[in-house]
């Protein structure tokens, strides 16, 4: 704490001995010795509170961080069981069309017809959006005779 070296020390008994003289002095250290050990009991007490206090942010820190934890678990578990509910209505979804697929290729004849009947009701469509637009032509008026009516 102090850097006080044995030649200090020695300085400080002689002119601790000439001030209070040899009768007192006994007396003097004694008091000095309980001051100084009320000091660092105090300090003790003190840095071991802090440290309780650091050890209690340190638990109250981690408690928080395992409920984060936790929650972080609930939600990554709801959002795997969404996952897995949308991947089974996907795959019944895909099985179905598998199926429908399968219903439909034992009758190629009726797509060939629906085919033809599609190409030939879409070559008609397609020739009238070219045709230009006719548009009425408009009768000449004059401004005068709108005002003489």
């Amino acid at each position: 704490m102090f850097d006080i070296g044995f030649a200090e020390l020695i300085v400080i008994a002689i002119i601790g001995l000439l001030v209070l003289g040899p009768e007192r002095l006994p007396h003097a250290i004694k008091k000095l010795m309980l001051w100084t050990g009320r000091l660092k009991r105090g300090f003790a007490a003190m840095k071991s509170e802090i440290e309780r206090e650091i050890g209690a942010d340190d638990i109250r820190r981690q408690l928080h961080n395992e409920s984060i934890m936790q929650d972080l678990k609930q939600a990554q578990a709801d959002v795997n069981r969404q996952i897995n509910e949308f991947k089974q209505s996907i795959d019944s979804s895909v099985e179905k069309a598998e199926n429908n697929i399968d219903g439909t290729t034992t009758q190629p004849a009726d797509t060939n017809q629906a085919t033809s009947f599609a190409q030939s009701e879409a070559t008609p469509s397609i020739e009238a959006s070219h045709t230009p637009d006719q548009q009425p032509k408009a009768k000449p008026t004059s401004a005068t005779s709108s005002l003489n009516d």
